[in-house]
């Protein structure tokens, strides 16, 4: 079959062996693949990333030196059952996975390991038991987006985004995109995006976002009517002494009941909830100095360097942080049926479209912000160009 395969950072298409499927696993005719911006960094910083990886645990991160077909966000036909399967779907039913294989005893990451191929090819093979149908016609290169529309509704998850909050994702990249298009699936009704680039405003405000800032003309974090935040250290120290003031003066009240009872409806101080879908050194630092009191940051962009910030300057201001990395089945479901009925349109981020000849062509547009957000990757088309 073809594929693309990807050796010391170099793009080519060629012939290479179609897959088998294994026990528990099916093949499957590749209908439609995103290129994901971790594919981006894989194919540049495989070798760090392999490092990193094995210090989390995972040996079998793709290698420079090795042939790897990537490719983690798609959507195929079935075309073959594996023995020990449940054949659970009839040949031609349009299926997505999540991008997981067993390769004997071992576990593999679809598209991001030598055991285990990924969609910039004609074939895939995915485990039965993580596939799942397409419903409602969802059309192939929006099933395609189940994955990274995953990723966003993992991070707006752990953002637990209350209905007073502001929503503020710094960086509209396609994760960024994502994660706007998912906060406002999620019933958030203040979403303010800030990117630098003209072309990613205008797509963050096609996929939903309240307000947009370009934040070389102003800050995001005074973009927008406050919402029961505070600034500065001193007006939490004022609001303290304010409200114990006020309270005592009926001395019979038992103001510690108040003050569990103004947690409880939400009615203490809030900063708004950022997400940081930039993923470069400084940025972390950056929203800690400048954030609201009382903030949460989810940091969904991976930065690839050693970065710091101060931890001081968060404890002050007791800014909390989260990390948010990939999803659970349960939450690729949930994306998947999301798109599938119309509680997310991801039209706005695919901004192109390639054959396998194109993808190495699609890998350097998307490194400029200006033209394209999501580029896919259809096996039977011959475009060259996104």
């Amino acid at each position: 079959m073809k594929a693309v395969v990807c050796r010391e950072t170099v793009l080519t298409v060629g012939e290479v062996e179609t897959p088998t499927p294994g026990k528990g696993q099916v093949l499957l005719e590749v209908s439609a693949c995103g290129i994901c911006g971790s594919d981006l960094h894989s194919r540049v910083h495989c070798d760090d990333m392999a490092e990193l990886a094995a210090e989390t645990g995972y040996t079998g991160f793709m290698r420079s030196d090795q042939d790897i077909v990537m490719g983690h966000e798609f959507c195929g036909s079935v075309l073959e059952y594996g023995p020990a399967t449940h054949k659970r779907w009839k040949l031609g039913a349009p299926v997505v996975a999540l991008p997981i294989v067993r390769r004997g005893s071992e576990i593999h990451l679809t598209g991001l390991s030598a055991l285990a191929p990924g969609g910039y090819a004609e074939r895939v093979v995915v485990q039965e038991a993580m596939a799942m149908t397409v419903p409602n016609g969802l059309e192939p290169e929006k099933a395609a987006l189940t994955e990274p529309m995953a990723v966003a509704w993992h991070a707006v998850r752990k953002g637990e985004v209350g209905k007073g909050q502001t929503a503020i994702v710094i960086g509209c990249g396609p994760i960024g995109l994502a994660v706007v298009s998912m906060l406002k699936a999620a019933g958030v009704r203040h979403v303010v995006a800030s990117d630098f680039s003209p072309r990613r405003r205008q797509l963050a405000e096609q996929c939903g976002a309240d307000l947009v800032v370009d934040p070389a003309e102003q800050s995001p974090w005074t973009s927008y009517p406050e919402r029961n935040e505070i600034r500065k250290v001193t007006g939490l120290l004022e609001l303290g002494m304010d409200t114990m003031e006020k309270l005592r003066w009926a001395p019979k009240t038992p103001w510690w009941h108040v003050f569990r009872l103004a947690d409880t409806v939400g009615a203490t101080p809030q900063g708004p909830v950022i997400f940081e879908c930039v993923g470069m050194p400084g940025v972390i630092d950056q929203i800690v100095a400048s954030a609201p009191l009382l903030s949460r940051v989810v940091v969904v962009g991976v930065c690839m360097e050693t970065d710091k910030f101060r931890p001081a300057m968060a404890i002050n201001k007791e800014i909390e942080l989260r990390f948010a990395f990939g999803y659970d089945p349960r939450e690729f479901r949930d994306a998947l049926y999301m798109l599938a009925e119309g509680k997310v349109d991801p039209t706005p981020l695919i901004t192109g479209k390639v054959g396998l000849a194109g993808v190495a062509t699609a890998f350097e547009a998307l490194g400029k912000p200006e033209e394209h957000a999501k580029i896919i990757v259809d096996p039977s088309s011959a475009a060259v160009a996104p």
